[in-house]
């Protein structure tokens, strides 16, 4: 997948062109995510909506508004049936899929919320903003249930272990990545090697790897344990 402003490209690796394009947006895509079963595919946009497209039949079938402000982040549920915003309103909401309805505001954060992610247990999720906190959500309380003052500059990244959500990896523009226990929300390692802004975090499937990368220009693995 790749994004150039307003046109989204996919791409098959053995080959040198995209195989599909998708020139709907009039405004900056922000992010993309993937649906569970690999048909759809989420957008976030900077004309404050956020799309779902039907990959076989090459068809916006879903076009949700609700925020005041651009779109930035998008993720789904590991069974696909909710997906979760946030946007520059300083606001993440969760959605579902099957009537297309909002049925959950999240508000809390003071800034923009840059990152959004659903942990497996599917009850649980966690944003990071631009006003250096995490916050984690549980849906069966419809409320926050934790802050974390997890960095010293905003929150570029949250990720979750993806076997059992056993830690969540922030990463933040104070050039670090933390691990944390989704037991007790403790940290549990920082992993301090780059020298300016990370822009982004991930974990591998199997849980062993966590990938970093950074405005200084490095990409970098590192084993949680």
């Amino acid at each position: 997948l790749s994004v150039i402003t307003n046109l989204v490209k996919l791409w098959n690796l053995e080959s040198d062109t995209p195989i599909k394009s998708i020139e709907e947006h009039e405004e900056r895509v922000s992010q993309l995510a993937f649906h569970p079963s690999g048909r759809f595919l989420a957008t976030a946009c900077f004309d404050h909506s956020w799309r779902l497209y039907d990959l076989e039949q090459e068809q916006e079938v879903l076009f949700q508004e609700g925020h005041t402000q651009p779109v930035y982040a998008v993720g789904f549920q590991n069974d696909g049936s909710l997906v979760v915003t946030g946007s520059f309103d300083a606001s993440g909401r969760v959605w579902d899929l099957r009537t297309g309805r909002c049925v959950m505001l999240l508000n809390g954060h003071l800034k923009s919320v840059l990152s959004v992610d659903f942990s497996p247990n599917g009850y649980t999720v966690t944003t990071g903003s631009e006003d250096h906190s995490v916050r984690v959500w549980d849906l069966r309380k419809r409320d926050c249930v934790y802050t974390l003052p997890a960095h010293t500059n905003l929150v570029s990244r949250v990720a979750y272990e993806p076997r059992d959500g056993d830690y969540l990896v922030t990463a933040s523009y104070d050039n670090h990545v933390k691990v944390w226990s989704s037991l007790a929300w403790a940290p549990l390692k920082t992993l301090a090697g780059h020298t300016s802004r990370v822009m982004g975090a991930d974990v591998s499937k199997d849980g062993q790897y966590i990938a970093s990368v950074s405005h200084d220009r490095t990409f970098k693995l590192w084993a949680p344990e």
